[in-house]
């Protein structure tokens, strides 16, 4: 089943991660994405290490930075965050995973 609308409503996470990864066909989207989310555990490790907080928000800015600036140049889509935030944070951890297990290629 092909999801192109905006409004499109999932009724489970295995219904939405097609869907995701169709919004990522492009090489240099999913490695930006995957670069951020990178970002993002050594953000959460420095704020775990050093106690410094400041790193959270710096963990946000860099996963959705990376990856925004897949979508808008590199995709040239709207990022799914915007119609599916819950669905789309699940489907950036299990697409790192799939690339991290050579599922999904870089």
């Amino acid at each position: 089943m092909a999801h192109t609308a905006h409004t499109d409503h999932f009724a489970s996470f295995a219904e939405f991660y097609p869907y995701y990864l169709s919004e990522h066909g492009n090489i240099v989207s999913r490695r930006l994405h995957f670069v951020g989310s990178l970002g993002v555990i050594g953000c959460l490790a420095m704020a775990l290490a050093t106690g410094n907080w400041l790193w959270l928000p710096a963990a946000v800015v860099c996963g959705y930075g990376f990856a925004w600036v897949g979508h808008f140049f590199f995709e040239k889509n709207k990022p799914a965050t915007f119609r599916h935030p819950f669905y789309s944070l699940m489907g950036d951890w299990v697409m790192f995973k799939d690339i991290c297990v050579g599922k999904i290629s870089l």
